[in-house]
C-alpha cells in the first residue's frame, strides 16, 4: 500500500510538472516532445537555392497541370456552371465540338463508368442490379433527368449523387461532356418522335 500510494504522488508529480504550468508566460522555449511540423526543411519563396540549376527555390508548374485557383473553377467548360454564380449552363459549352468522334467517345466512356448501374441502354438494369448489388438504380430516361440541363449532368456525374460516387477525379473533362453528349442520344432515341429526326432521314425510318 505505501509503495502504491508512493507511485500515486509520484504521477501527480508528474502531471503537475508537464501540465499544471500550462498557459503561463515564460522566456524559456517549451519543451517539445514531438516537433510535429512546426520546423521542417522548405525552400522560402523567392530565395535563392543551389540545388538547382538556375540557383531559384521558385519553380514553375508542371507542365500540363492547372493550379488551384488560376480561374480554373470558374470556367463553365470545367464546372459546368457560369461563372461567378451558381446557375448551371444549360448546353454543352460551345468550346466542346459535338461530332461523330465526341460521341463514339461518350459510348465508351459510358459504357466503361456508367453501363455496370444504368445498363447500356440507360434504363437502370445493369449488372450491379441484376446481381442484387444495388436496389435502386436511377433509369435515365425518367423525364425528371430528361429535364436536366447539360450542365446539371455534368455536375452529377463530376459530384456524385446520392449512392452514386463522384466520377470527377477519374473521368477527364471531355470525356465527362461526351457522356452528357451520348446519353442525350440515348434518351433521344428511346423518347424522340418522328418531328425530331431530319426530314431527309424520315423515309429510311419509315422503310
Amino acid at each position: 500500500m505505501r509503495y502504491l500510494l508512493l507511485i500515486f504522488a509520484l504521477a501527480v508529480v508528474v502531471v503537475m510538472v508537464v501540465g499544471g504550468r500550462r498557459g503561463d508566460l515564460s522566456r524559456r522555449p517549451p519543451i517539445e516532445l514531438f516537433a510535429d511540423m512546426d520546423r521542417q526543411p522548405k525552400l522560402r519563396p523567392q530565395a535563392p537555392n543551389d540545388f538547382f540549376g538556375d540557383g531559384r527555390s521558385s519553380r514553375l508548374g508542371v507542365a500540363g497541370t492547372v493550379a488551384r485557383g488560376d480561374h480554373y473553377q470558374d470556367l463553365p467548360i470545367n464546372t459546368g456552371h457560369m461563372p461567378g454564380v451558381t446557375n448551371v449552363v444549360e448546353s454543352i459549352p460551345a468550346e466542346i465540338k459535338v461530332d461523330e468522334a465526341l460521341m463514339n467517345r461518350g459510348q465508351q466512356r459510358f459504357n466503361i463508368n456508367c453501363s455496370p448501374c444504368h445498363g447500356a441502354q440507360g434504363d437502370g438494369n445493369g449488372i450491379t442490379k441484376r446481381i442484387g448489388a444495388m436496389g435502386v438504380v436511377a433509369d435515365l430516361h425518367d423525364p425528371r433527368i430528361v429535364k436536366m440541363t447539360d450542365g446539371e449532368l455534368f455536375g452529377i456525374i463530376t459530384n456524385g449523387k446520392g449512392l452514386m460516387g463522384a466520377y470527377g477525379p477519374n473521368v477527364p473533362v471531355e470525356d465527362r461532356w461526351a457522356i452528357v453528349a451520348y446519353l442525350r442520344a440515348l434518351q433521344l432515341s428511346r423518347l424522340g418522335t418522328l418531328d425530331d429526326v431530319p426530314a431527309p432521314f424520315r423515309a429510311q425510318l419509315k422503310k
